[in-house]
């Protein structure tokens, strides 16, 4: 709905009530500055033969928007990052529990019985002509292998896909650790809407809950530890550089998402900001971590 409208115009003008896709464009295309009697002008206009038709229409036509918005939110390249990265944590993680058992079970029946992933790989590899280990035992295997080669497959997925979807982020943060981030802010735009401050604890929240609380110190990084930039520092230091890290991730969602455009000054500014707070632990009373920084460094 448009300002330009008519006395008796609104979403339903021009739509024919059958037409359900018409009705939903016409609701998520239209805007008005101002509520007006909606139900009384579709009876003038004879869009609808009473008022209870009238609610009947709008609610069809609202699911129907809204069904259609989340159609086209779940199809945008950075939702399959998303599910691309979730469905490669849940196969590593299902791999790993199932070799867990696998070599429990195996430690029964198999003098040679190894662990992980790798022992799951030599079991299928091995002649299964032999009475040993038993067919159920080297079934498991076969699945622990499957999971764990689907979701090596993801994480390439994902390195292929990252770099293009947010550039500026798969560049900083490298492609699996970016996509990890969207993901837990659940998008691209979501990201890009966050202060630096969220963005450095992402990861974190049970930890940053129970400091909330009173139960626990305030964390000072989220998953953002797994970056080098981070987990290569000096523990006295590792609040600034998660800092510093997050912040030049900040600006990169912002930038992906908004723009797009490449912005190799962001590697070189951060490169540069980590070498300087590496260097501190080289000196005599190297710095506080508790040293105010600005949001975006």
């Amino acid at each position: 709905m448009t300002d330009t409208f008519a006395a008796d115009d609104g979403w339903f003008a021009n739509v024919d009530a059958e037409d359900t896709a018409a009705a939903a464009t016409a609701i998520r295309e239209g805007r008005t500055d101002e509520p007006r009697d909606w139900p009384t002008l579709a009876l003038e206009a004879g869009s609808v033969d009473d008022e209870d038709g009238y609610y009947d229409a709008l609610h069809e036509a609202s699911t129907a928007a809204t069904r259609a918005a989340v159609t086209e939110r779940e199809a945008a390249d950075d939702r399959q990052l998303v599910h691309a990265v979730r469905a490669m944590d849940d196969c590593a993680r299902t791999a790993n529990e199932l070799a867990e058992r696998l070599a429990e079970w195996a430690g029964t029946v198999d003098p040679d019985a190894g662990t992980g992933i790798d022992y799951a790989r030599e079991l299928v590899a091995r002649d299964q002509t032999s009475e040993h280990p038993p067919q159920p035992l080297v079934s498991l295997a076969e699945r622990v292998v499957g999971l764990a080669d689907e979701a090596e497959a993801l994480r390439e997925y994902v390195e292929r896909q990252m770099p293009t979807v947010a550039p500026n982020l798969a560049a900083l943060a490298g492609p699996v650790l970016g996509a990890r981030l969207i993901s837990l802010a659940g998008g691209l735009e979501d990201l890009a809407k966050k202060p630096s401050g969220t963005v450095q604890v992402l990861g974190a929240e049970d930890a940053l809950f129970a400091h909330l609380r009173g139960h626990a110190p305030s964390p000072k990084h989220g998953i953002i530890y797994t970056h080098d930039a981070v987990g290569q520092t000096h523990p006295d230091e590792r609040g600034s550089a998660a800092r510093a890290l997050a912040g030049k991730l900040a600006i990169a969602a912002r930038v992906d998402h908004y723009s797009g455009e490449k912005k190799p000054d962001l590697e070189a500014e951060l490169a540069e900001r980590i070498e300087t707070i590496q260097a501190r632990t080289d000196d005599v009373g190297g710095g506080s971590d508790d040293e105010p920084e600005g949001d975006d460094e």
